[in-house]
């Protein structure tokens, strides 16, 4: 549903990205993640056709972004980085202003704006100026004006920026629902966004791509995959087991966080220990608060790929 060949963009002596090329399908939800300056937004734009590129090309439902302009938008839904809006416009009349440009009629107009009212929450705000909103329920608005007319792909650059944890909660739970039929790439640097809803994560760095991969398969990747921490019941037994633990066979190396009261045992490759790390503490008689196996850290692979 979207296609990236080539894609590149410069800025005098600046390549801001730089020959991206990837496929995405219908039913994923994206993760188009990097460190600010990556170029996340730029790519975003010029697959949204609001720049055009210095060279390479996209196209989404097979309609080139550029050649096929009206056509490549009338498929796409697209929330800006801010999103965004006229501040003199309240939020009712922005949403009525944005179904008419995008042509809906009727019944269909109708159900459309309840529904994007209803379910983003805006009842409460749609007669204030968009310039009074909150930057929470600016950006509500935003996401409603990218969904009002039920397009097939989507992409949403920093979707939950400006809103509280409950709202967050609100609008992933929404992304996930919109992912059933239709595409949903976000533009984020926020690891537990992908974490929470991606099914695919592209990674970008200085403009180009340097990872595609499930979130499961970044994890995989972190020196934590299949780490086992422990929090000893009491903090006077840490030094003990911290040697006890760098002794076991397939243990690589054990680090400590004392503040937290914490010992984590890396693994040596093939190797592993929930189960020998258990049984040392039984042997032991070390009576433990916590003891749990680590999928990986996404924060670890992500510093570690884009430096």
């Amino acid at each position: 549903m979207i296609t990236v060949k080539g894609l590149t963009k410069r800025y005098a002596r600046n390549t801001a990205v730089d020959h991206i090329s990837f496929d995405v399908q219908k039913g994923q939800i994206v993760g188009f993640l990097g460190p600010n300056g990556a170029g996340k937004t730029t790519t975003m734009r010029m697959i949204a056709g609001f720049i055009a590129p210095s060279s390479g090309r996209a196209s989404i439902c097979g309609h080139d972004v550029e050649s096929d302009a009206l056509a490549a938008r009338t498929c796409l839904g697209y929330l800006p980085e801010g999103a965004p809006g006229y501040g003199e416009m309240t939020a009712r009349a922005f949403l009525e202003f944005i179904a008419d440009l995008r042509r809906l009629k009727g019944g269909a107009r109708t159900s459309r704006l309840e529904y994007v009212i209803g379910r983003l929450q805006l009842g409460a705000v749609l007669e204030q100026s968009i310039d009074t909103l909150s930057k929470g329920f600016r950006r509500r608005v935003g996401l409603a004006q990218a969904i009002v007319h039920d397009p097939p792909v989507l992409i949403l650059d920093e979707p939950t920026d400006g809103l509280d944890p409950n709202q967050k909660h609100e609008v992933r739970s929404l992304i996930d629902e919109m992912a059933r039929d239709k595409l949903v790439v976000i533009s984020t640097h926020i690891l537990e966004e992908v974490d929470a809803v991606c099914t695919r994560a592209i990674v970008i760095a200085r403009g180009r791509i340097v990872a595609d991969d499930t979130p499961a398969g970044l994890a995989a990747r972190s020196r934590y995959h299949h780490a086992v921490t422990v929090r000893p019941a009491e903090a006077s037994r840490l030094p003990a087991l911290r040697e006890a633990l760098g002794a076991l066979d397939g243990v690589a190396a054990v680090e400590a966080n004392e503040h937290e009261g914490r010992l984590t045992a890396l693994p040596r490759p093939g190797a592993s220990l929930i189960g020998a790390v258990s049984a040392l503490c039984a042997a032991h008689g070390i009576a433990l608060e916590e003891l749990y196996l680590e999928s990986g850290r996404l924060d670890e692979v992500f510093r570690t790929i884009t430096t």
